[in-house]
């Protein structure tokens, strides 16, 4: 069992060029701006392999940058093993939610994986389209707009989520022969989730 804290968010796209990466970068930003800085750890990847290694598509970071996003990424392919680090997986759309739950090695493993507008107090899931944010892809710059203001819309939410199941974890327990928790020590931004 891994130490309480951070709280780990990773979220899961099919590619982990477009969505996953700008929802990556909106919620990191709002973390920080919440005073989260260090309790939270944020993290992205798409449920396939087809663009492993590549940065975020241009159209991506386009509307990122104009929003007063930062991002640094590289796309990988979202695994198993890491069901065991996190504490929330946070799925783009109904499709992707599905192939998580069905990958996660247990019922409370599948029971991390959530869909990201669920946390817009104002969707409506019942509309057309229902609580995905669809690929912006094979779209325009205006569906990538359309895109992060769904992610931008859900952050709020996740936040405080996130928030209330930090108010909620026991504090860490410091032991005399444990060693201080080093910033060192962490593995590299990149790499797989901590």
């Amino acid at each position: 069992m891994r130490d309480p804290s951070p709280y780990r968010v990773c979220f899961v796209c099919t590619g982990n060029i477009c969505r996953s990466p700008m929802a990556e970068a909106v919620f990191r930003a709002h973390a920080g701006e919440a005073g989260l800085d260090g309790l939270v750890e944020v993290d992205s990847a798409g449920t396939g392999p087809w663009h492993e290694g590549d940065g975020a598509d241009r159209r991506a970071i386009a509307v990122l940058t104009a929003h007063g996003y930062e991002q640094d990424h590289t796309a990988r392919q979202f695994q198993a093993a890491w069901f065991d680090r996190l504490d929330l997986v946070i799925a783009l759309d109904s499709g992707h939610l599905h192939e998580l739950r069905a990958l996660a090695p247990t019922p409370h493993d599948a029971a991390k994986v959530r869909l990201l507008r669920s946390y817009d107090p104002d969707v409506d899931p019942d509309a057309l389209g229902g609580l995905d944010v669809p690929d912006p892809y094979f779209g325009d710059p205006d569906d990538f707009e359309k895109c992060l203001e769904m992610v931008e819309a859900a952050s709020g939410g996740l936040l405080d989520a996130v928030g209330e199941a930090l108010a909620a974890a026991p504090a860490p327990r410091e032991s005399a022969d444990a060693p201080a928790n080093d910033a060192a020590d962490a593995p590299a931004a990149g790499k797989e989730p901590v």
